[in-house]
């Protein structure tokens, strides 16, 4: 309204100035030219000396105002969490090539590819009947030990005969007796047995190989437990502890486990300037498998009460100084101000803000880019207290 009044004013002057200018018959000589010139610039001025006294008076006279309108947000303190996104690969402890203690021919194969088998159960037996030939023969000769042994001893309990007789046949004695312990334990490397409950994951060995400490009969795997391995910056050794939490996706399955970092190492590689972080993983359904590729997000910072408020809002000002607006009442008016800010972590859409803000503050939300410090607004849906 405003403008259109000055405008309807100014194209009436403006249209009696015209006419008045037809009117006015234009000299012919330079004298009469000049002073004709300095006559319509006065007039020219008296113009818009009349247009700004008109403008005033519209701006006394005009109470509606034309205010920018905003949206607002409040700020409500939250739990804020960050996370660093690495890559790490699936292992197990329990992933083993199994291989005999003792050397000779693979007589028996008691396990199939494929077969689970539980820790202790028999998997190969390997000839040996020149180690039984051989325990037999010294059971022979210790029966033998034993009868002179027992006789001495009478003897030497009666003080009769030499004590080195009775001590040379206890010693002969307890000797073969020790030989047989030895042989049996040998005896039991014949038996190629399980070290734990698993799955014959290869069956290398056949019956009729030739079996040797060097040769591998089987893989022997168990899935039950994994643990992730993987490299993270030596910047995040203070925030990355034993116990932090870490949400692990097997994007290849579909799987996503929510867990915690079981351990950190103490040393840090000087090839790449990290340390290692082992997760440890359940796997009852045996989804999960050795050297399958892990994404990995770690928290390395954990704020309870923080206040945090969308990225997006954040602006900076020339100085390189981070900064939001709010609304504050100010004589019953709306007012932008400057809140200068200092951001600690940003994650995702969200920004964890340390200095600057308080919950008491009002955002300035939708058309924050729009409007400048000690501005008047208008808002869209007023929630100021």
């Amino acid at each position: 309204m405003k403008h259109t009044l000055i405008i309807l004013i100014s194209f009436l002057i403006l249209f009696s100035c015209e006419k008045e200018v037809k009117e006015i018959p234009i000299p012919t000589s330079i004298e009469g030219l000049k002073l004709e010139k300095t006559k319509q610039e006065k007039v020219k001025d008296s113009i818009s000396s009349i247009i700004v006294r008109i403008e005033g008076k519209l701006t006394e006279l005009d109470t509606v105002k034309q205010l920018y309108k905003v949206n607002t947000l409040t700020i409500t303190p939250s739990h804020y969490e960050h996370f660093i996104s690495i890559q790490g690969n699936t292992k197990t402890d329990k992933n083993i090539t199994i291989r005999p203690l003792a050397s000779g021919l693979i007589t028996k194969v008691f396990v199939k590819e494929g077969q689970r088998v539980s820790n202790g159960q028999t998997l190969f037996q390997i000839d040996d009947a020149t180690l039984r030939n051989s325990i037999f023969e010294v059971q022979n000769m210790l029966k033998l030990a034993q009868t002179s042994y027992d006789r001495q001893k009478r003897l030497w309990d009666q003080k009769i005969g030499s004590e080195m007789q009775y001590l040379q046949a206890k010693n002969n004695k307890e000797n073969l007796e020790n030989k047989i312990k030895t042989l049996n334990s040998q005896l039991r490397n014949y038996k190629v047995r399980a070290p734990f409950t698993g799955i014959i994951d290869d069956l290398i060995a056949n019956k009729g190989d030739l079996a040797s400490p060097q040769t591998p009969l089987a893989q022997l795997v168990n899935l039950n437990n994994m643990y992730i391995e993987s490299d993270v910056s030596e910047n995040f050794l203070t925030s990355i502890k034993k116990g932090s939490k870490a949400i692990v996706n097997f994007a290849s399955i579909s799987k996503k486990v929510t867990t915690k970092i079981s351990q950190v190492g103490n040393n840090i590689s000087p090839a790449n300037r990290s340390f290692k972080v082992r997760i440890n993983v359940q796997n009852k359904n045996g989804m999960i498998k050795p050297n399958l590729l892990a994404d990995i997000k770690i928290k390395d910072v954990d704020v309870k009460n923080a206040i945090v408020i969308p990225t997006n809002l954040i602006q900076m000002d020339g100085n390189g100084n981070k900064f939001v607006f709010t609304v504050t009442k100010k004589d019953e008016k709306n007012i932008v101000t400057k809140k200068l800010i200092k951001v600690e972590s940003t994650y995702g859409e969200n920004s964890y803000v340390s200095k600057g803000l308080t919950k008491e503050d009002i955002l300035i939300n939708e058309g924050s880019r729009n409007v400048s410090s000690e501005q008047e607004v208008e808002l869209a849906h007023p929630n100021l207290p």
